[in-house]
């Protein structure tokens, strides 16, 4: 059995085979009619066998030719499509976008259709985790971080504030007292995000003086199990109004009173400095930047 097959003599032999011309076949591989010849000659060599006879019109199949010439035409062919389903593949514009779970199901998710239709060629791919990445290790281009925006040695941008809404089940409330201040909120359970900071900063903000029933209360890792517990009737919660947006439009939160008030933290498109010279990158970071601002 042979250890390699000669592919440039039997793609000369199915071009001369389909075209019935060396001329023909030359022009069709860039080559010249010598080297088409030669191909056909050193084909012809290997397996013993003629493939070609010569007439006035041109060259005819052999009838062993002919019996294996639309096989390997058809071969050439899928030969052809697989690599033009590579250079696709390798033309395709592919994004890893991290992000916390809460804003990626209450804020991402729901605009990044109108990002699929304006740059259709660019895959995104969602990462949703609380974890500390690395992004160059970690293979993220862009994450959409909620801090301080201290990133050293990134590329960062301010995308929003979200606004701190005071929120509790309908059920809960109905039986307790609305509370008409911020000051009543504290006779009320509250419930805290992991770092306990938002309910103590909301108070600061409306005049209530520091009270240590302000950090008290159950916390949690995540605003989507803080909107959860808060539906679940266990008490009042603080989130930013844009998450729970879809809850209070379907009556399983109410909002509690209109004390808004932006969060001291902000959130933030970060990226490796060198990934913003990539035309994906800086598409998705235009768009994000431009639906933040849409927001005001």
């Amino acid at each position: 059995m042979a250890t390699s097959l000669p592919l440039l003599a039997l793609r000369t032999f199915v071009e001369v085979g389909q075209r019935g011309s060396i001329k023909a076949a030359a022009q069709a591989l860039s080559v010249t009619s010598g080297a088409v010849s030669q191909q056909i000659r050193l084909l012809e060599d290997r397996i013993g066998l003629a493939l070609f006879t010569r007439q006035r019109s041109g060259l005819r199949l052999t009838e062993a030719g002919a019996s294996v010439h639309p096989s390997l035409l058809q071969a050439f062919e899928q030969m052809e499509q697989a690599l033009q389903s590579l250079e696709q593949i390798k033309s395709r514009q592919t994004l890893t976008v991290s992000t916390v779970a809460t804003f990626a199901a209450s804020w991402l998710v729901p605009r990044l259709g109108r990002f699929n239709l304006r740059h259709p060629h660019i895959e995104v791919r969602v990462e949703a985790t609380s974890a500390v990445i690395d992004m160059r290790r970690d293979h993220v281009d862009v994450a959409l971080r909620h801090g301080l925006g201290v990133y050293p040695n990134l590329h960062v941008s301010r995308l929003m504030a979200p606004v701190l809404v005071p929120v509790a089940s309908p059920g809960f409330m109905a039986d307790h007292s609305m509370p008409q201040e911020p000051q009543e909120c504290l006779d009320f359970p509250l419930l805290h995000d992991s770092d306990r900071a938002d309910w103590p900063l909301w108070l600061t903000a409306h005049g209530v003086a520091k009270d240590p029933r302000a950090e008290r209360g159950t916390a949690f890792e995540d605003d989507f199990l803080l909107i959860r517990a808060a539906e679940a009737g266990q008490g009042l919660a603080l989130v930013p109004v844009e998450y729970a947006r879809d809850e209070i439009a379907a009556g399983r939160l109410v909002q509690v009173m209109d004390k808004p008030w932006p969060a001291r933290f902000a959130y933030y498109v970060v990226t490796q400095p060198e990934a913003m010279q990539r035309d994906e990158v800086k598409a998705f970071v235009a768009w994000v930047m431009e639906e933040a601002q849409g927001m005001n």
